[in-house]
Protein backbone atom coordinates (compact mmCIF):
# COMPACT_ATOMS: atom_id res chain seq x y z
CA UNK A 1 0.00 0.00 0.00
CA UNK A 2 0.88 3.69 -0.66
CA UNK A 3 1.32 6.08 1.78
CA UNK A 4 -1.49 8.02 0.31
CA UNK A 5 -4.11 4.80 0.56
CA UNK A 6 -2.91 4.42 4.20
CA UNK A 7 -3.69 8.16 4.82
CA UNK A 8 -6.81 8.00 2.90
CA UNK A 9 -7.70 4.56 4.77
CA UNK A 10 -7.14 6.31 8.64
CA UNK A 11 -9.48 9.13 7.37
CA UNK A 12 -12.41 7.33 6.29
CA UNK A 13 -12.32 5.62 9.00
CA UNK A 14 -12.15 8.47 11.51
CA UNK A 15 -15.44 9.99 9.45
CA UNK A 16 -16.84 6.70 9.65
CA UNK A 17 -15.83 6.90 13.42
CA UNK A 18 -16.99 10.27 14.02
CA UNK A 19 -20.54 9.71 11.97
CA UNK A 20 -21.68 6.99 14.15
CA UNK A 21 -20.93 8.16 17.23
CA UNK A 22 -22.42 11.45 16.44
CA UNK A 23 -25.53 10.40 15.18
CA UNK A 24 -27.26 9.51 18.18
CA UNK A 25 -26.26 13.28 19.91
CA UNK A 26 -27.47 15.05 16.52
CA UNK A 27 -30.95 12.46 16.29
CA UNK A 28 -31.76 13.56 19.79
CA UNK A 29 -35.33 12.19 20.87
CA UNK A 30 -36.42 11.90 16.73
CA UNK A 31 -35.64 8.28 17.30
CA UNK A 32 -37.43 5.88 18.97
CA UNK A 33 -36.03 2.71 19.47
CA UNK A 34 -38.59 -0.41 19.86
CA UNK A 35 -38.88 -1.68 23.14
CA UNK A 36 -37.70 -5.33 21.72
CA UNK A 37 -34.78 -3.75 20.46
CA UNK A 38 -34.08 -2.34 23.80
CA UNK A 39 -34.00 -5.35 25.62
CA UNK A 40 -31.53 -7.38 22.80
CA UNK A 41 -29.14 -4.56 23.24
CA UNK A 42 -28.96 -5.81 26.96
CA UNK A 43 -26.86 -8.40 25.71
CA UNK A 44 -24.54 -6.77 23.77
CA UNK A 45 -21.68 -6.72 25.60
CA UNK A 46 -21.84 -9.46 27.04
CA UNK A 47 -21.72 -11.01 23.69
CA UNK A 48 -19.12 -9.09 22.64
CA UNK A 49 -16.87 -9.97 25.76
CA UNK A 50 -17.53 -13.61 24.83
CA UNK A 51 -16.45 -13.06 21.40
CA UNK A 52 -13.12 -11.23 22.99
CA UNK A 53 -12.72 -14.29 25.31
CA UNK A 54 -13.92 -17.69 24.26
CA UNK A 55 -11.06 -17.68 21.32
CA UNK A 56 -8.34 -17.35 23.61
CA UNK A 57 -9.94 -19.91 25.84
CA UNK A 58 -10.32 -22.49 23.21
CA UNK A 59 -7.58 -22.00 20.90
CA UNK A 60 -4.10 -23.14 20.86
CA UNK A 61 -0.86 -21.04 19.97
CA UNK A 62 -0.96 -22.86 16.60
CA UNK A 63 -4.68 -22.05 15.89
CA UNK A 64 -6.38 -25.17 16.67
CA UNK A 65 -8.89 -25.44 19.35
CA UNK A 66 -8.17 -27.76 22.02
CA UNK A 67 -10.73 -28.81 24.10
CA UNK A 68 -9.43 -31.71 26.62
CA UNK A 69 -8.19 -31.29 30.07
CA UNK A 70 -4.53 -30.26 28.58
CA UNK A 71 -5.66 -26.83 28.01
CA UNK A 72 -5.16 -25.33 31.26
CA UNK A 73 -6.86 -21.50 29.86
CA UNK A 74 -9.76 -23.43 28.98
CA UNK A 75 -10.29 -25.50 32.26
CA UNK A 76 -9.88 -22.40 34.42
CA UNK A 77 -12.24 -21.10 32.40
CA UNK A 78 -15.09 -23.46 33.41
CA UNK A 79 -13.79 -23.38 36.94
CA UNK A 80 -14.04 -19.56 37.04
CA UNK A 81 -17.55 -19.35 35.08
CA UNK A 82 -18.98 -22.59 38.42
CA UNK A 83 -17.30 -20.24 40.84
CA UNK A 84 -19.12 -17.05 39.36
CA UNK A 85 -22.85 -18.86 39.26
CA UNK A 86 -21.97 -19.77 43.06
CA UNK A 87 -20.89 -16.70 44.31
CA UNK A 88 -22.21 -14.16 41.96
CA UNK A 89 -19.21 -11.76 42.55
CA UNK A 90 -17.51 -10.34 39.35
CA UNK A 91 -14.04 -9.18 40.88
CA UNK A 92 -13.90 -12.36 43.24
CA UNK A 93 -14.03 -14.48 39.78
CA UNK A 94 -11.53 -12.46 37.98
CA UNK A 95 -9.31 -12.99 40.89
CA UNK A 96 -10.00 -16.71 41.61
CA UNK A 97 -9.86 -17.78 37.64
CA UNK A 98 -6.43 -15.94 37.54
CA UNK A 99 -5.03 -18.06 41.07
CA UNK A 100 -6.52 -20.85 39.41
CA UNK A 101 -4.91 -20.69 35.98
CA UNK A 102 -1.76 -19.49 38.14
CA UNK A 103 -1.82 -22.35 40.18
CA UNK A 104 -2.13 -25.30 37.70
CA UNK A 105 0.57 -23.48 35.32
CA UNK A 106 3.22 -23.59 38.56
CA UNK A 107 1.98 -27.64 39.14
CA UNK A 108 2.51 -27.89 35.33
CA UNK A 109 -0.59 -30.20 35.10
CA UNK A 110 -1.24 -31.29 31.58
Amino acid sequence: MADWEIWLVILVLALATACTRSSFWLVGQHINIPKRVQEMLRFAPACALAAIVAPDLILAANGQPVLDVSNLKLVSGIVATIYYLLRRNMLETIVFGMAFFTALRLMHVT
